[in-house]
C-alpha cells in the first residue's frame, strides 16, 4: 500500500481496542505493516472477553490489503517486551516505530487508593513504556554500530490528566505525568542514534471513557462531527512514524477532533531575586506577587 508510513514496520501496543486499534489501522492504511500487541486484558486490567481482540485487528488489516501481526505479550513484563520487538524482526526483518499506547485506569480518589492498584497502574502505564522501547532502542543502536543508518521512532502515550492532573485519578495522572517526562529524556539522549521521542495526550472515545462519569459527553451526536473519535488521533500517528517526521522530537502534542495543540510544559515562570538569603518574613509577599504575575494553569480535570 502506498501511504505517509510505506515501508514502516510498527509495534503498537495495546492495540486491539479503542485508540491503538484506530492506530494500526490507520498505519496500516497508509502502508505500514504492524504488530499488533494486545494482551486482551479489560479496561481495569482484569482478564476478560477481549482476548483473541490483536487477531481481530489483523483480521481487519488484512482483509482491506494490509500487513500485520499479532501479539499476546505484556509490555510490562522485562522478557515479553524482547519478544514483541522480536516478533516485528522475525515476521518483517526490521523496525521503525513503537506507538507506546497499551494502559488501563482504575480509577480513584487518593484517600482511598491502595498500594496494589497504585501499582497496577503504573506498572502498566511507566514500566510499560519502558520494555518493549528498551529492546527496540537495543536493536536499533546495533544497526547504527553496524553502520546501516537510522530513522526510528518512539510515540508515547501521556494524557491531560498526566499535563495537568484529574480527580479522582491520582495514580493514572502520575504515570501519564511521568510519561511525558520520560519522552523528554528520550529525546535528548536517543537523537544521537536517529531515534525521535514524542508523546501523545489525546481526546477520544475508549473503553476507559464509557465506564466514567463524564461518557456520556462523549459520544457521538448525530449529524455533528465526532470529535471524540479514535480515528482522529490516527493521523498523528502516522505522521509521527513516518520518515516525514525526522525533526521533530521531545514534543507533547494534544488533540480534540480536528484540533492539534503542542504542548509547552513546565518552564521558568516570574521570580524574584533579593541578592540574598530570604528572611522567612518575606516569603509570603514574594510568593502571592508571583502567583499574581503568573500565567493561570489549566485547572486539574474535575475541579470545575
Amino acid at each position: 500500500m502506498a501511504g505517509i508510513a510505506a515501508g514502516r514496520v510498527v509495534i503498537v501496543t495495546g492495540a486491539g481496542n479503542g485508540l491503538g486499534r484506530a492506530y494500526a489501522l490507520g498505519l496500516a492504511a497508509e502502508g505500514a505493516r504492524v504488530v499488533v500487541n494486545d494482551l486482551g486484558v479489560g479496561i481495569h486490567g482484569e482478564d476478560s472477553v477481549s482476548r483473541g481482540a490483536a487477531e481481530r485487528v489483523v483480521d481487519e488489516i488484512r482483509a482491506a490489503g494490509g500487513e500485520a501481526v499479532a501479539n499476546s505479550d505484556d509490555v510490562a513484563d522485562w522478557d515479553a517486551g524482547r519478544r514483541i520487538v522480536q516478533t516485528a524482526l522475525d515476521h518483517f526483518g526490521t523496525l521503525h516505530a513503537v506507538v507506546n499506547n497499551a494502559g488501563f485506569v482504575r480509577d480513584r480518589m487518593f484517600v482511598s487508593a491502595t498500594p496494589d492498584e497504585w501499582d497496577a497502574v503504573t506498572r502498566v502505564h511507566l514500566r510499560g513504556h519502558f520494555c518493549t522501547s528498551r529492546h527496540a532502542v537495543d536493536y536499533w543502536r546495533a544497526q547504527q554500530k553496524a553502520g546501516n543508518p537510522i530513522d526510528a521512532r518512539i510515540v508515547n502515550t501521556s494524557s491531560g490528566a498526566g499535563l495537568q492532573g484529574s480527580v479522582g485519578q491520582s495514580a493514572y495522572s502520575t504515570a501519564k505525568a511521568g510519561i511525558a517526562a520520560l519522552t523528554l529524556v528520550q529525546a535528548a539522549e536517543l537523537r544521537r542514534y536517529g531515534i525521535t521521542a514524542n508523546a501523545l495526550a489525546p481526546n477520544a472515545r475508549t473503553r476507559m471513557t464509557d465506564t466514567a462519569a463524564f461518557g456520556a459527553a462523549m459520544q457521538p451526536k448525530e449529524g455533528q462531527f465526532d470529535i471524540y473519535a479514535p480515528a482522529n488521533t490516527a493521523p498523528l500517528v502516522a505522521w509521527l512514524v513516518s520518515e516525514h517526521s525526522t525533526h521533530v522530537t521531545g514534543q507533547v502534542f494534544e488533540l480534540l477532533g480536528g484540533k492539534l495543540s503542542l504542548s509547552e510544559g513546565w518552564s521558568d515562570g516570574p521570580s524574584e531575586d533579593r541578592g540574598r538569603t530570604l528572611a522567612p518574613g518575606e516569603v509570603g509577599d514574594i510568593v502571592n506577587r508571583l502567583l499574581a504575575s503568573r500565567r493561570p494553569a489549566k485547572p486539574v480535570y474535575g475541579t470545575q
